[in-house]
Order: structure tokens, then sequence, then C-alpha cells
């Protein structure tokens, strides 16, 4: 059977973008970037919501990216990818699949199937809605060195408690901090 993990980059208070979506803060170096590639090997399908999905392929497959990113723009544009949305008409980046029905019924066929793992990277409304169906087996969580003070949180309110248990941590050089937890 195949997991199901959400990565998510936050802000030392708890916000994954700012109040307009900002991405600015995202501490990124080349640690981060060897991290990456070694979680993008445990990967056989990314999961994304519409707005990530979009942010995503119009970077990835570009020549910017092939030319600033170029081991993990290769890697992600040749992953499986599966993209929930009730709005796109049709998804263009390579080896997508548009699904516009439940995402848990969709999610859950897939985990039952052998394979590598599934993730979700960003896609915070995606990612809370399979979180409450309890869909997500592991919650990778790096911790930016930084406070925005307001943005959009990652855990939106309204979700379930949710006791977690910690698998993993690790420090980088950076600042950044991983946190990795299970159900």
């Amino acid at each position: 059977m195949r997991r199901l993990f959400l990565f998510n980059m936050v802000t030392l208070d708890g916000f994954f973008a700012g109040p307009k979506g900002e991405l600015d803060w995202h501490n990124v170096d080349k640690e981060f970037n060897e991290f990456a590639v070694e979680q993008l090997r445990e990967i056989e399908t990314l999961v994304f919501g519409r707005v990530t999905y979009e942010l995503m392929a119009g970077y990835l497959p570009t020549p910017t990216a092939l030319k600033n990113d170029p081991v993990v723009a290769e890697k992600m544009n040749g992953l499986a990818k599966l993209v929930f949305s009730r709005t796109l008409r049709g998804v263009e980046w390579s080896n997508s699949r548009l699904v516009k029905g439940d995402p848990v019924a969709e999610i859950s066929k897939l985990k039952s199937q052998q394979g590598k793992a599934l993730a979700i990277f960003g896609s915070a409304n995606l990612a809370a809605g399979l979180q409450e169906a309890g869909a997500i087996d592991e919650l990778r969580i790096m911790v930016n060195p930084v406070i925005l003070g307001s943005g959009k949180p990652l855990f939106r309110n309204g979700n379930s408690r949710l006791p977690l248990k910690l698998a993993g941590s690790r420090a980088f050089r950076s600042g950044n901090v991983l946190l990795t937890y299970i159900r």
C-alpha cells in the first residue's frame, strides 16, 4: 500500500503564505535543494490543488527552472501529477491528470495500490480536506526562521483536533527545521 504525505514550508508563526500569497520568505539554499531531491526519490505521484498546480506548472517546465533548478525541475516534470480542481478545464504540464471528483475517494483508491508515495506540496485547502478525512499519513513541516505577523495559515480553522507523533526532526544550516509527524 502507498502512503500520502504532506510537505509544506511554514513561518515560525504558522503561515504557509503571506497575506497575498507571497512566498518570498522561503529559505531555500543548496542544502534544501539536496533535501528536495532526496524527498522526490520517494514519490511516484504529486498531488495538487488548482492554485499550487498553476504555480508549479507555470515555473518548473520553463527554461529558467531548467537552468536554475535543473535536478528538481527534471524530477518534478517527470513525475505523475494529480490535479484536483472544479474550475480548470484541462492540465497541460507533463504527466498531469485532472480530477474533478471527490479527492478522498481518488486518494483512497491510489493508496490501496502498490507503488511509491503520493505527496502533496502546498495545496493547503486540498490538504485540509484530506487531513480531516484521515487520508494523510505523514506531515512534513519545514519551519522557516521568519515571522510574518499575518498570512494564510497552513491549517484552516474548523479542523478537528489531530494528535500526532513526532517521527523525526532535522535542523538545516540555514535555520530551517524539518518536523515529521505521523498519525
